[in-house]
């Protein structure tokens, strides 16, 4: 029996733009990590790429400034490390605090709730953050084990305040997982001196990698809760348990790695190491404030005060009268230029401007400030 034919006219060869990426990710992937995973495939159990893999774990250490020995990048995207840090945190029962004040606050609540945890949220309207004493508070009220906050809001631009939060939690003797999947190599990030018990990011955002790669890093607290679980991880490919044995010394199989992903992330690790840390958070904080600075200029306002003002993605507001998609389309086909609109809440209201890893460049400011200059005549 004969294959049905295909008209291979239908199916052109893949030839994207290249496009100038200020969303909220990802952002333009630097050409150093392009390069990288060009280069030839090995097995997940070479010898060469066993040692890679720990070379990746120590960069990976450095970039979220902790010590902890379960440090590991999750294959997949960011969203899979936000699951997994719930998937092993929480089981039946368990009483968790989950804190909203944007998108992926919801996002977490849905995904604390599928996990069988005993669900509690306490609100702030979008762009605004969370006390500690509201905290506390809810703490006191709710007898919460895990409370999980985001960092750095994608869908607000919003930076909330974590180290006082961080205290109020563990005195309550419950832990904190904290969302940096859009501050994690842009903005001051401390996992061990604030005293974080689980973090999670994504490689596409201020890291600039292509996504797939999830990073993920749990301290003594959240190992404690991981083997002292009452029930096996719902998700058998998120649980840590068994993906840290393949990261481990004894390189169990769990799953085959994806090989071309670990070497783009592992040079995007090494850039960051390159410029060092606080360079690179000076850097993303200088270009923030250029971006913020030139907005006045033009007339545009920012949707979050400064004293919580996200540097890696800024939330503008959309001047009345303005078509909000309109101008992204403009900025698309005109410009090259690709930002977003707002999500939930904001959806129609604000724009949102990635300045992540490499896409936080002084020449895309400029370019960026002159279009919208003249789209919002």
């Amino acid at each position: 029996m004969a294959s049905k034919p295909i008209n291979m006219s239908e199916f052109p060869e893949n030839n994207p733009p290249t496009r100038i990426l200020l969303g909220p990710g990802p952002s333009t992937v630097d050409p150093r990590v392009l390069r990288a995973m060009a280069t030839p495939l090995l097995g997940h159990l070479d010898p060469k790429f066993v040692q890679l893999m720990d070379r990746t774990q120590e960069l990976l250490r450095y970039v979220m400034q902790t010590e902890n020995s379960l440090t590991i990048p999750i294959s997949g995207t960011g969203s899979a490390a936000m699951e997994g840090s719930v998937a092993n945190m929480v089981e039946d029962g368990v009483p968790v605090l989950v804190c909203v004040s944007g998108y992926f606050g919801l996002r977490l609540a849905d995904m604390v709730g599928r996990y069988g945890g005993v669900l509690q949220t306490i609100q702030r309207p979008w762009g605004e953050v969370f006390s500690t004493s509201e905290i506390e508070e809810a703490l006191k009220k709710h007898h919460s084990k895990v409370v999980v906050i985001v960092h750095a809001e994608t869908s607000t631009g919003a930076k909330q305040p974590l180290q006082e939060i961080v205290k109020v939690v563990h005195e309550m003797n419950a832990i904190i997982i904290v969302d940096a999947v859009t501050s994690l190599g842009g903005i001051p990030f401390f996992t061990d001196e604030w005293d974080l018990d689980v973090v999670y990011s994504g490689s596409q955002k201020c890291l600039s990698c292509p996504p797939g790669m999830s990073p993920i890093t749990l301290g003594p607290r959240a190992i404690e809760v991981l083997n002292n679980r009452k029930s096996l991880v719902k998700s058998w490919y998120l649980d840590l348990s068994s993906i840290q044995k393949y990261w481990g010394k004894d390189r169990t199989y769990h799953h085959t790695a994806p090989i071309s992903a670990v070497y783009s992330f592992y040079e995007a690790l090494r850039i960051v190491a390159e410029e060092g840390l606080e360079n690179r958070w000076k850097r993303h904080r200088e270009n923030a404030e250029m971006f913020w600075d030139g907005l006045e200029e033009i007339g545009l306002e920012c949707q979050v005060p400064l004293e919580n003002r996200l540097e890696s993605l800024t939330t503008v507001k959309v001047p009345p009268g303005v078509d909000e998609t309109i101008v992204r389309q403009r900025l698309l086909s005109e410009y090259n230029i690709e930002i977003s609109g707002g999500l939930g809440e904001l959806k129609g209201k604000v724009w949102r401007v990635g300045l992540m890893g490499y896409s936080s460049r002084k020449e895309y400011i400029v370019l960026l400030l002159a279009a919208l200059r003249k789209l919002i005549k």
